[in-house]
């Protein structure tokens, strides 16, 4: 019950019987002299408890309580039976069924039973009225549940005070107040809630019937303080006031909202009678106009009644209504669409040949397969679209190349960045019916280029991600798929729209992201990173005449020479794309620039001197990669996502009991690796050359630098085997010596993958022979003699074969002296530390 209640719980009495017999009898919602209630001196110290759900009982108020319960029901015929007085308490836990008085609230009120009322299913409802709160001091039985009890001194507010004077006004204004918000409820509950003279049964009153909940209620009837129980009751007052006419407020602005609404439709109507007679265009006109368009369509029949049933829901949606706009947009976007609009393709192979050889040096392998898909478009003139994936490092011109397909097709070219996408709908677009829904990338890109065979470049496809809002990668499967994309369906176009005439082109940096069912259904096409003669060319027909026309100088203006841009990507880059490149050579022309625009003599000719006066000191030395004069040191080969690199093995032998230290920040086939190696050498100590004794009175350390990079693979292998044999036996590495491979612990030596960018890293760094397994061989014979000029392929199937080509029979220069005793130092175990 709440106050907007009062005066329809006080006017109706309830009228109850204690038989059939028996006459009626009104109750009224409070007593007639509230001010002769019980009082703690004249009540009970003990109680028996009745649990109450979701109410609070106040004293003087009047409280209809039905009970159903087994064991209540029997606690209130007792009780009634008796002096008709029981304890009311709430229940902390609602779902309690036998609560103990652990499980009630501490407050409750004393209460008598005015009237007991049998009901025909066997429950029982009593008519309570509010006496006296308690405090429950001790359960004394569980059943019945009675409890000894102290009751609260019944202080109230005296009138005489002028503080607590007004803030009886104040209750007693903001309860008019609510009563007054509330249009259902009769201007005579004011009078009667004038009607209430006792200061404490006024706040009771009111505690009861304002709109709070329990707990709130709970600690209203807790509060002694008659001062601070009617601030927080007013407080709760004023808040039900406010929110009352807030919903006032909106009521009034709802029915002016509609007002205005009815207003303009007959404005409108009346404007739309006004353009007839003027015969300017109506809805009707815009109508007409989308129908006129959808003739010249060419759409499939499917589409052609799906539009129509479209346009005949526009025409009989009320251009005011909010579906109006989101109709107009949808149809209008149909008509924009291109259905069965398509650019013709050129098919002279020779001229094709020479675009991509004008814009791309090199990548002949992917050139070669576009080549052969124009050729068999040309002789079938009707091919299904391939999806072809260009994988390699950054910066070797997978997305450049991708415009110079469309313009040898001469299709149409968009570019779709994927990375960081998350959201299907991305993808797949969403639902016209919800709010701000907006088709997806596809069919946008789609519709923005004009036509439905672009060359769709869907750049970083390895970036996509997936959260709560869907996987975009299983969205791209339909799409990429070319037994499915001819039906492709856009959520919000709702119809079939044919994507197989498009031709996609996905770039990516790494496989190993990419969803295997998605990575099925493209072509993927290897573009490993350029050699140094590679990148000389690139920068001397591309990136040196694009530097100098962005920066404002002619292409003539000033040359630079091969050797000097040999130095730039010598010395001032290291990957395996050219994008480094590029910004260096961007930082020379800027210099030329600014000297220009300072009316300085410019240089004829770039040359090498000038380069290093320009650029500084050279960023990368290559003279750090061909020191071996230390036992231990070894070069091996790494793939990372940008290229090729040169990875160092260090190995260090100690006075200890033959612990193996590894540091580096490595992976954990990498620690295998080390392990794996270690226990072979172990095995063949004596037919290396190596004292046995050596393991278990010296200490290992393994340490791979640049330790703030994160390693892992098995690649790096027959490195760490190797570098642990020459810091044994104190044998110097051969100079310029890189490998690769994995080792088991039999000895073999297993392929691995990345050869091309490995080698290419290897000649970078200005290494002039290579270990690999012999399964890497048909790697090798894949790759362009071009690349491999300056190595030397060793191939090894066994670890011996290794030490064969790694290990010269010299020692190194100063050798480390290994002294063993006679009595080995015994082993604590096989103990390994990671840093």
């Amino acid at each position: 019950m709440h106050l907007a209640s009062l005066y329809s719980s006080a006017a109706a009495p309830i009228r109850t019987f204690s038989d059939a017999n028996s006459q009626p009898e009104a109750i009224a919602i409070m007593a007639a002299d509230p001010d002769h209630l019980l009082r703690g001196d004249d009540a009970p110290p003990t109680l028996p408890l009745l649990a109450v759900r979701n109410t609070v009982l106040f004293p003087g108020v009047v409280l209809p309580v039905t009970v159903s319960r087994k064991k209540s029901v029997k606690l209130v015929r007792k009780a009634y039976a008796a002096d008709k007085l029981l304890g009311v308490v709430a229940q902390l836990n609602p779902d309690a069924d036998e609560p103990t008085t652990d499980e009630l609230q501490s407050v409750g009120t004393l209460a008598r039973i005015l009237k007991l009322l049998e009901q025909p299913d066997g429950h029982i409802t009593i008519i309570l009225q509010g006496q006296v709160r308690f405090t429950v001091e001790e359960q004394l039985s569980f059943t019945p549940l009675v409890a000894r009890v102290s009751y609260f001194p019944e202080v109230s507010l005296n009138p005489e005070i002028p503080g607590e004077f007004g803030l009886l006004q104040a209750l007693r204004e903001a309860a008019t107040k609510v009563l007054e918000l509330t249009p259902e409820i009769p201007m005579e509950a004011r009078a009667m809630l004038d009607g209430i003279q006792s200061p404490a049964f006024l706040t009771h009153f009111l505690s009861s019937n304002v709109q709070l909940d329990l707990p709130a209620k709970q600690r209203l009837l807790e509060l002694a303080d008659p001062e601070a129980q009617a601030r927080l009751l007013l407080e709760a007052l004023l808040s039900q006031a406010e929110l009352l006419e807030i919903k006032q407020d909106i009521r009034s602005k709802t029915h002016t909202g509609i007002d205005a609404q009815q207003r303009e439709y007959f404005l409108r109507q009346q404007l739309k009678t006004l353009q007839d007679e003027l015969g300017q265009d109506g809805t009707e006109e815009d109508v007409h106009r989308l129908k006129a368009r959808a003739e010249t369509k060419k759409w499939p029949e499917a589409v052609a009644l799906h539009f129509k049933k479209e346009m005949e829901k526009l025409a009989r949606t009320n251009p005011m209504a909010p579906d109006y706009s989101v109709n107009m947009n949808y149809v209008e976007f149909l008509l924009d669409l291109p259905w069965g609009e398509y650019t013709k393709d050129k098919f002279n192979l020779k001229q094709t040949k020479k675009i991509l050889d004008a814009d791309h040096f090199g990548l002949e392998k992917v050139k070669e397969r576009i080549l052969e898909y124009i050729a068999v478009l040309k002789l079938k003139q009707d091919l299904k679209a391939p999806i072809l994936c260009l994988y390699g490092p950054p910066g070797v011109g997978k997305t450049s190349l991708g415009r110079s397909i469309a313009a040898a097709m001469g299709r149409k070219y968009i570019r779709m960045s994927l990375g960081g996408v998350r959201d299907e709908a991305e993808i797949r677009g969403h639902r016209k019916t919800y709010v701000g829904a907006m088709p997806g990338r596809i069919i946008a890109q789609i519709k923005k280029a004009g036509t439905s065979n672009p060359v769709i470049i869907l750049d970083e496809i390895d970036k996509v991600s997936s959260d709560f809002r869907g996987d975009p990668s299983s969205a791209l499967l339909e799409v990429l798929d070319p037994e499915q994309n001819a039906t492709f369906t856009d959520n919000y176009l709702e119809v079939e729209y044919d994507l197989s005439k498009v031709l996609f082109i996905a770039t990516a940096n790494s496989l190993d992201t990419i969803q295997p069912a998605l990575r099925d259904r493209m072509e993927i096409i290897d573009l490993t990173g350029y050699t140094q003669e590679e990148k000389v060319q690139i920068a001397r027909k591309h990136l040196w005449p694009k530097q100098l026309k962005d920066h404002g100088l002619g292409e003539t203006e000033v040359k630079i020479t091969d050797a000097a841009l040999h130095r730039v990507a010598d010395d001032y880059t290291r990957e395996s794309g050219v994008r480094g490149l590029e910004r260096k050579l961007a930082a020379v022309t800027r210099n030329l620039a600014r000297r220009k625009a300072g009316k300085e003599l410019l240089p004829a000719v770039i040359e090498p001197a000038d380069v290093r006066k320009i650029l500084g000191s050279a960023i990368f030395d290559r003279d750090q990669y061909q020191d071996n004069d230390t036992a231990g040191v070894v070069t091996g080969l790494a793939w990372t996502s940008v290229g090729g690199d040169i990875l160092f093995v260090e190995s260090l032998l100690s006075r200890g009991r033959g612990k193996l230290t590894l540091s580096g920040q490595l992976g954990d086939v990498m620690k295998e690796s080390a392990i794996t190696a270690l226990s072979y050498l172990r095995s063949r100590a004596d037919e290396i050359g190596i004292d046995y004794r050596l393991f278990e009175q010296y200490d290992l350390h393994i340490h791979f630098p640049e330790g703030a990079v994160p390693k892992d693979g098995p690649s790096a292998g027959i490195a760490i085997f190797t570098s642990m044999a020459s810091a044994f036996t104190q044998r110097r590495v051969r100079p310029r010596l890189a490998m690769t491979g994995e080792i088991t612990l039999r000895g073999k030596v297993l392929p691995v993958g990345g050869i091309k960018e490995k080698l290419l890293a290897a000649r970078r760094a200005g290494m002039k022979d290579i270990i690999l397994c012999p399964k890497n061989r048909k790697d090798i014979e894949e790759i362009q003699e071009d690349y491999l000029k300056g190595l030397t392929i060793h191939y090894a199937d066994r670890v011996d074969d290794v030490l064969r080509v790694a290990l010269l029979d010299e020692l190194v220069p100063h050798p480390q002296k290994l002294p063993v005793r006679d009595e080995p130092v015994p082993v604590v175990g096989p103990s390994v530390e990671v840093q």
